[in-house]
């Protein structure tokens, strides 16, 4: 997992460099999740303030890693599992909040079943769960 609650301007760094930074790893006013990770974490941002520079900066995110935004031509990609094993589906359920799982909770359950991040979504996708809210505030 990334840091949380970190304000930015711990970084040392002024606002121009972080978005120096920032602009460098962007691709067509694009900015990939994955690449966002990293560069909040390089910066000792939380990735909703990465998310909300990203945003400042007029950059689109895309490539979810939950395969849930910023694919074309569908936007997504994720589709619903065949089949959820048992103990995933309660792992799902126990981390939900108001009915969703939370995107940061997503991660937490593939890390500790050891699958991958879009295994999670297509099981959410299987059982009717929306996952939401995007750690990068983009959903």
């Amino acid at each position: 997992m990334h840091p949380k609650n970190i304000n930015y301007q711990e970084t040392n760094m002024d606002d121009e460099r972080i978005e120096e930074r920032i602009a460098r790893k962007a691709k067509n006013n694009e900015l990939p999740c994955a690449v966002a990770f990293d560069l909040a974490q390089q910066l000792n941002m939380s990735p909703g303030e990465m998310g909300r520079q990203a945003d400042r900066m007029k950059l689109r995110l895309v490539k979810c890693q939950l395969g849930l935004f910023g694919y074309l031509p569908e936007k997504k990609i994720v589709k619903p599992a065949d089949t959820v094993a048992p103990e995933l589906e309660a792992a799902i359920r126990n981390a939900q909040e108001n009915d969703r799982l939370p995107c940061a909770a997503a991660w937490q359950v593939a890390e500790k079943f050891k699958i991958g991040k879009m295994s999670v979504s297509a099981a959410c996708e299987t059982l009717g769960i929306k996952i939401k809210p995007c750690q990068l505030g983009a959903f």
